[in-house]
């Protein structure tokens, strides 16, 4: 096939309003790393919805394409393009890709830390008007940067959980990796999203005595016992609610582990609250510039351990697929994930999730 010097996307122009259909030019050469794609599956995250509504903002970020979960068919390459693994990509393979690292600042060298990159980019932190244009997976194609994480996808993972592993299920893994082993250990995943909802899973298959999922809508906290909660809490309950919940199903103890994916102004003091002495506690769901107040005596007087983990990086993304590989049979993944439909009504599932209405919703650049 000829190689495309266009692309469709759905660029958002003005947060909180509709998608705007329009074409994008592509880079006129592949450049050696780089990779041209054509999207197969992109799949939405939180982070998409609060950026589209404005909760997450920064100037000069618009316009933009939105989609960091994507996965699709490679239809040109530059010169020794490579994944993460260091195997060949040809034209015809079908990759993810996440976040570029520059590989020289102090993150990068010093602290060998990806995600602690100054130049860290992601598609959302490109703009659809300036080159290379189209980076992100609400686009028929995309233009994969010559140093963005790719790796080579085995045919067992299904594209919508691979896409998933780029951000939301590399991100729990990453959580998790700070906490050690959680045999016989109390639970409590504050949040019933798409993160929430698998690090359910990850907690009841890593050994955890009692999985406790926290949130809303009853459908989410329904989802959540059919993958490996053991009790459910309706954050309907409020603060202090939610905290005595916990207690109770907890024998008053509190939880040996707290982890936030749900990033709500209240979650830091209610995940101290009801953390057991001693606990430990995971944020990873709070976003944005609104500060939250966190009781700093009860941090001391239980003793607790608290720790901040920030997405994922590529050895996160790899383990993400090796999961889904080795626990396809485990739980019903396909569960997460809505009808796959087409850029034009990219804007109606956006909202929905806005909504609660949908876990994870699923563009198909393919589709009209």
């Amino acid at each position: 096939m000829s190689v495309p010097t266009s692309t469709r996307a759905a660029v958002l122009i003005e947060h909180g309003k509709p998608l705007h259909l329009t074409e994008l030019p592509l880079p006129a050469e592949v450049a050696p790393g780089a990779a041209l794609v054509r999207v197969s599956c992109a799949t939405l995250c939180g982070t998409d919805v609060e950026i589209w509504s404005g909760k997450m903002s920064f100037p000069g970020m618009l316009p933009m394409v939105l989609g960091h979960e994507m996965v699709g068919e490679v239809v040109a390459v530059g010169p020794d393009t490579r994944d993460a693994l260091g195997r060949e990509i040809a034209v015809g393979a079908r990759i993810g890709w996440s976040e570029s690292t520059c590989g020289e600042c102090h993150g990068c060298v010093v602290l060998r830390e990806p995600v602690a990159c100054s130049k860290r980019g992601y598609g959302f932190l490109q703009r659809s008007d300036v080159p290379p244009y189209a980076t992100a997976g609400l686009s028929e194609y995309a233009y994969v940067v010559p140093r963005a994480a790719k790796l080579l996808l085995p045919d067992a993972v299904p594209s919508t959980w691979a896409a998933m592993a780029g951000c939301a299920a590399k991100t729990v893994l990453r959580a998790f990796s700070y906490v050690g082993g959680l045999t016989g250990k109390r639970v409590v995943v504050q949040g019933s999203g798409a993160l929430g909802i698998f690090a359910t899973a990850v907690a009841h298959i890593s050994g955890a005595a009692k999985v406790i999922t926290v949130g809303a809508p009853e459908s989410r906290l329904s989802l959540a016992g059919e993958f490996g909660a053991d009790a459910v809490v309706d954050i309907a309950l409020g603060s202090d609610g939610i905290v005595e919940r916990v207690r109770e199903l907890t024998g008053g103890h509190g939880a040996d582990l707290v982890l936030d994916f749900a990033g709500a102004p209240t979650v830091g003091a209610e995940a101290v609250a009801m953390a057991a002495q001693r606990g430990q506690v995971v944020i990873v769901g709070t976003t944005g510039p609104v500060s939250a107040p966190l009781p700093l005596g009860t941090v001391m007087g239980k003793e607790l351990t608290i720790s901040g983990s920030l997405n994922g990086d590529i050895a996160d993304y790899h383990r993400a697929i090796e999961f889904f590989g080795a626990f396809a049979d485990r739980f019903p993944w396909d569960r997460l994930f809505g009808t796959p439909v087409g850029l034009s009504a990219a804007s109606d599932r956006i909202a929905a999730m806005h909504r609660l209405d949908e876990v994870k919703a699923v563009i198909d650049p393919r589709l009209p």
